[in-house]
């Protein structure tokens, strides 16, 4: 028992439940009911109640922690480590391939070579593990005592996100958007996928279960465009994405229920997260390439004794010790990248036969050889064809194009105020092109006449409608042609490559997370047996957490350290709002297009003058005798009857 705990030997050693935390409670198993065992919250009830500091049953005093990548789920995990388990700062060590921390959250360059950002992340005001960390790391540009979740806050309450051109077409045409267009046995077949228990979908693809006019409405051309989800993708990962977005689903026609941050994702998160690490003492080591781990397995469990590296060329074993402990990232969504710029193509060096072999990918591979508590790493990285995908990023000076985007951004770019929200998409595309341009200057160094766009295309396999090749085909300049031809500047066109810079980047496996999966396919955070190793990222396991976000990369390096030092904390569940009746209805309404759903009537009746009147959506077009088709139905029975008697 440590000091820390010393004062209440009695009650904890009469306890039953000490020690014996669930540290990854799921709510899609928990029964929900007050008993005298039911000591700690339940699984997804957040609240204040969880924040409760861990307590650790003994000193790490003299413990190392290794972690393998410095992406945002390993950073998370030496958070936790320092914040919850209370492991000095100066023991844990990361240990990275790259030459700059980060992981997939990068953002670099600089006017005069162009900028570039492989990807963006889209944020939601439901990521209860992302905010827990970054509401106490202090902000990149606020005074202290303020934090990067203040920050956050500052700049999206009062500069609200959405967008005016969703979609275009027709050569920069702003399209309507207004409505998601799902017929009725499409919206019934949501609800059937709701409602299907999780072990049911088991390699089994988005196409397998929707049939044509779902994958043809409207709301899955917003859905796919959104989240980078293909028709062949995994049923079980978009299902986990209903559940959790459930309460978004009215916002995603124009973006209003996001929110973005003021910069680039590296400078609003790894930035200010790496500062406080470094100030702890966390110690980064970089180009140390992680080949594989030496893990003794027997009866009693699996233990982690070394890290075999290569470092300068040469092979270096790290030992690791009974009080140390191993965090490492498995895959990556970014490995193999191959980059463009305004001349040049991507030269794509990888291919079915010889994918999966980068490093990220071998050490996965070598720890599923050791046993099958470490997944399947094959299924993820063998398909290149299915999980891949080109961005590039323009750095833009004052052109013809800059002039059109003005025209479909809610505000000028330039005034640092929302510009696009989120992507806009353009629906006769052959590639299905969607574009970018956040808050500006998107680099805190950005010069003021400088505005940075993404692009990227959801089927860059196909010929384009102006330029007849497929997308990795294409130089930047090319791709730059392709997009002014949907905003019909193809006139202007010298104008704006005169004044674009465009760097590309084709990635492999970015959707690689997508694949359809099975149980097993993913390892759990920390596998069966394993005692001082965890495991973090896009491609473990938790109960229902979604992939492609940064709130499950903190969320499994959560995981990781309560499940390692046995902390008095658990990790809640995804926000329950999948529950809440409330949500229920305005999603059922949003997805009808706000059109009378089956009962809404008689629902309306019940409600109306009650505390409950407000959770139905109001529409203003509507009439209060305007009912139901249901409703209209009983009441010409209700006057049949009248006649009768009369």
């Amino acid at each position: 028992m440590s000091i820390i705990n010393s004062k209440f030997e009695k009650v904890l050693n009469a306890s039953t439940e000490f020690g014996k935390v669930n540290h990854e409670p799921d709510s899609s198993k928990e029964v929900q009911i007050n008993t005298p065992e039911k000591t700690m919250p339940f699984s997804d009830q957040i609240g204040n109640y969880q924040r409760n500091k861990g307590i650790p049953t003994k000193s790490y005093e003299n413990s190392k922690i290794y972690i393998v990548g410095s992406g945002i789920a390993g950073m998370s995990a030496a958070y936790y480590f320092i914040r919850d388990g209370h492991v000095p700062g100066k023991n844990i060590i990361f240990l990275d391939q790259l030459n700059v921390e980060g992981g997939s959250l990068d953002g670099a360059g600089n006017p005069e070579d162009g900028y570039i950002i492989r990807g963006g992340r889209e944020m939601d005001m439901t990521y209860e593990n992302l905010w827990d960390l970054f509401q106490d790391i202090p902000a990149l540009e606020l005074p202290a005592p303020y934090s990067v979740l203040d920050e956050y806050r500052l700049i999206n309450d009062n500069d609200p996100n959405y967008s005016k051109a969703r979609l275009i077409h027709n050569q920069g045409e702003i399209k309507d958007f207004s409505k998601f267009g799902l017929e009725k046995k499409d919206q019934l077949a949501i609800v059937k996928l709701l409602l299907k228990k999780k072990e049911d979908l088991d390699d089994l693809t988005i196409e397998d279960y929707f049939n044509e006019t779902f994958l043809n409405s409207n709301f899955w051309f917003f859905w796919r465009s959104m989240f980078a989800f293909e028709n062949w993708h995994s049923l079980l990962e978009l299902k986990l994405y209903m559940h959790k977005f459930l309460h978004a689903i009215d916002g995603m026609k124009d973006f209003s229920c996001l929110v973005f941050p003021k910069y680039n994702q590296y400078d609003t998160f790894v930035t200010p997260l790496k500062n406080f690490l470094i100030e702890k003492g966390v110690q980064i080591q970089l180009n140390t390439l992680v080949k594989d781990l030496d893990i003794h397995i027997n009866t009693e469990g699996k233990t982690v004794e070394g890290i075999i590296t290569e470092q300068d060329g040469k092979e270096v074993k790290i030992p690791v010790g009974k009080e140390d402990y191993v965090i490492v990232t498995t895959g990556s969504m970014t490995e193999n990248t191959f980059y463009g710029d305004n001349k040049t193509v991507p030269i794509i060096e990888i291919d079915n036969s010889t994918s999966g072999q980068s490093a990220g990918w071998k050490l996965w591979k070598n720890l599923a050889a050791k046993s099958e508590v470490f997944g399947h790493p094959e299924k993820f990285c063998s398909n290149i064809e299915k999980s891949s995908w080109e961005s590039a990023t323009l750095t833009c000076r004052p052109s013809a194009f800059t002039e059109k985007l003005k025209e479909l951004c809610v505000n000028d770019p330039y005034s640092g105020k929302t510009a696009t929200g989120g992507i806009i998409t353009v629906t006769d595309s052959n590639w299905v092109m969607s574009f970018t341009c956040n808050r500006q200057p998107h680099y805190p160094t950005q010069p003021d006449d400088i505005l940075v766009v993404w692009v990227y295309a959801l089927l860059m396999d196909k010929e384009g409608n102006y330029i007849k090749k497929t997308m990795p085909e294409c130089t930047g300049d090319e791709i730059l042609a392709e997009l002014c031809h949907h905003l019909g500047l193809t006139d202007k066109l010298d104008n704006v490559v005169e004044n674009t810079i465009v760097r590309t980047a084709f990635m492999p496996y970015i959707t690689s997370m997508f694949m359809p999966r099975a149980k097993g396919d993913r390892p759990r955070v920390v596998p069966e047996g394993c005692t001082n190793l965890g495991l973090v990222g896009q491609f473990v396991e938790t109960n229902n957490d979604v992939v492609f976000t940064m709130e499950s990369s903190v969320r499994t390096g959560r995981i990781a350290v309560y499940t390692l030092l046995n902390l008095n904390k658990q990790v809640p569940d995804i926000n329950p709002l999948q529950y809440d009746i409330r949500h229920l209805l305005k999603a059922t309404q949003a997805l009808n297009d706000y059109q009378p759903f089956l009962g809404e009537g008689i629902l309306r009746k019940i409600l109306k003058g009650s505390y409950y009147e407000h959770i139905l959506v109001d529409r203003p077009e509507e009439k209060e005798e305007h009912e139901s088709f249901f409703m209209e139905q009983i009441n010409k029975f209700q006057d049949w009857i009248k006649g009768v008697k009369s």
